[in-house]
């Protein structure tokens, strides 16, 4: 622990009342904790603030947890719900980047600089990065005292600017791009050969012989007990690539699940409706949405057909077991080291199941780096490129329609628990309406840090996220009221909500008739448009929509919204 001891000499009458020795010890502790804490913040005597870890899966679907329904095994995860809440409405963006700028600035994505996923340009809200309208998590946290690590996937720009050495973290090992191999750095695509990471935002090279998940786990841990001797509180942030494609884990992992899947994915999809009712995830009158049309029904495969779908989730179920294993290693060594009660745990995935097959689609096919292959007998190794795809992808989105791009409720609706001081709850399941961008605002409550209108010498614009601080520890009810706004909009994928209600498109977020309108209260699963029943609602909706993506700047090639 680190004190401070002020001394003053203003008061002549009571140091002469002092005796000689106790005045040069007084003297000499003064000096002592002057020089403990010189380069730490100075905001408390003893900094008992908790440490935050933020855990963040790629591409996991919301019916895949144990805790939410699921069959895969992660007991780990399922603990950290057991001893906090479990958010069955937590809302992403629809695709990775953007959820993370949200994430970690507490703003919506085209403010925070990324509008669209692997575009960079010199349009507002489409440069590519984090930009310096807004601060992050990192970066304040930072400032006031706390140690600030990160391990996995960064996804928000590659240049030496945009590396999250120069966005607030202390130490990092990070992949700059997307997505990568779990085992090695062979790059995925012809144009990137090569994957690239960086650690402390210097160029590092992959570990021979490490798989993706582990290695970011030791990482983390590497990074936690270089300073877990000064008593600063900790940000730690595990950017996980699991389960994201390409399906790749150790034979261990996915050999458990042999045989699991044999019925198909739309037998998986009514089984996890019904597990996740049983759950309390939804409720009991959720139905299951028509599969997306691309979607062939698994009694129209051929036995080969079937035999290799069925590895694909074995393999993909690996790869949650082997996350959980990894995320229970953390959470053991916070223990050992006595930090772990003092630790606020959030675990999210960043977005709905994935439904990209890039090495099927003619298009992209030519441009896969020819050092993979789509071979049964190599599924899971290091050369192999398997996704998982659109028919797995909506039995992991059960009971919402849709996956990841799309901004229906399959692509934004993910599993969220938070657990550690101040979750005044334990074991609990939060139906209540939240965002990405709450989590941000939640952490500086949490801090007690006011996030500031300007930073670095840049203004900032004001968080679009609420704190949950209040609700978590049981002295609010609600999170969000019912006239509460929340839009979003990636690539044309594009919704607003506002209390029970949606609006949502696929293509044009500036055509009146692109647009749907749902009633969530009674149709979960969106399956039944209501813009013709209720003209009002839907001029009301679109009318909110029009001054939200004129606020965010929202902007299509060769269309300025002005």
């Amino acid at each position: 622990m680190k004190f401070k001891i002020f001394y003053s000499f203003s008061d002549s009458t009571f140091i002469s009342n002092l005796n000689h020795t106790t005045v040069i010890l007084s003297f000499l502790l003064a000096i002592i904790g002057f020089t403990a804490c010189s380069g730490t913040s100075e905001k408390a005597v003893i900094d008992t603030r908790p440490n935050i870890l933020l855990l963040v899966a790629d591409d996991l679907g919301y019916a895949d947890l144990g805790c939410y329904g699921g069959d895969i095994s992660t007991p780990n995860i399922d603990g950290l719900a057991s001893s906090g809440i479990r958010f069955s409405r937590f809302h992403t963006a629809p695709m990775c980047a953007p959820t993370r700028a949200m994430l970690l600035t507490g703003n919506d994505n085209h403010i925070a600089g990324i509008g669209r996923q692997a575009l960079s340009t010199q349009v507002f809200g489409y440069e590519g990065y984090i930009t310096n309208r807004v601060a992050t998590i990192p970066a304040l946290l930072r400032k006031d005292g706390y140690h600030t690590y990160m391990a996995g996937k960064w996804h928000l720009g590659t240049g030496k600017e945009a590396n999250p050495h120069e966005k607030g973290f202390e130490h990092s090992f990070v992949l700059l791009e997307g997505v990568g191999n779990h085992y090695n750095s062979q790059g995925l695509f012809k144009g990137i050969p090569v994957s690239h990471y960086t650690e402390d935002g210097k160029p590092a090279k992959w570990p021979e012989g490490s798989y993706s998940t582990d290695l970011y786990t030791d990482k983390l841990i590497e990074y936690i007990d270089q300073n877990k001797d000064d008593k600063r509180p900790f940000f730690a942030y595990a950017a996980y690539t699991s389960p994201h494609w390409p399906l790749q884990v150790d034979k261990a992992y996915w050999k458990k699940y042999e045989g699991r899947y044999d019925e198909g994915y739309d037998k998986l999809k009514e089984e996890r409706l019904i597990s996740l009712k049983k759950a309390g995830m939804i409720p009991e009158n959720a139905v299951l949405p028509p599969a997306h049309p691309s979607i062939r029904p698994w009694n129209s495969l051929s036995d080969n057909e079937k035999k290799r779908e069925t590895r694909k989730m074995e393999l993909y179920s690996g790869m949650v077991d082997n996350l959980d294993v990894n995320i229970g290693r953390i959470v053991q060594h916070l223990k050992d080291i006595g930090e772990y009660e003092n630790t606020l745990i959030i675990f999210m995935s960043d977005n709905g199941a994935a439904g990209e097959d890039y090495y099927n689609n003619p298009v992209i096919r030519p441009h896969i780096n020819p050092y993979f292959n789509n071979n049964y007998e190599t599924m899971g190794e290091a050369n192999s490129l398997i996704s998982y795809g659109p028919q797995w992808a909506e039995a992991g989105s059960s009971p919402f329609r849709y996956y990841k791009e799309y901004a229906t409720n399959g692509g934004i609706i993910a599993s969220m628990i938070m657990s550690g001081p101040m979750v005044e709850h334990q074991n609990v399941i939060a139906n209540d309406f939240l965002t990405v961008m709450d989590i941000a605002p939640t952490l500086y409550d949490i801090a007690k840090i006011n996030y500031p209108p300007e930073f670095n010498g840049n203004s900032l614009f004001p968080l679009k996220g609420k704190s949950l601080l209040s609700f978590i520890s049981g002295k609010a009810e609600v999170i969000h009221t019912n006239d509460y706004v929340f839009g979003l909009e990636h690539s044309g994928n594009t919704m607003l909500r506002k209390g029970q209600w949606k609006i949502t498109n696929f293509s044009d977020p500036f055509s009146l008739s692109a647009f749907e309108l749902y009633n969530l209260d009674e149709d979960l699963g969106e399956m039944h448009d209501l813009k013709t029943s209720h003209p009002e609602k839907y001029q009301e909706m679109y009318q909110e929509w029009t001054n939200f993506a004129s606020d965010i700047k929202v902007q299509l090639p060769g269309i300025s919204y002005d």
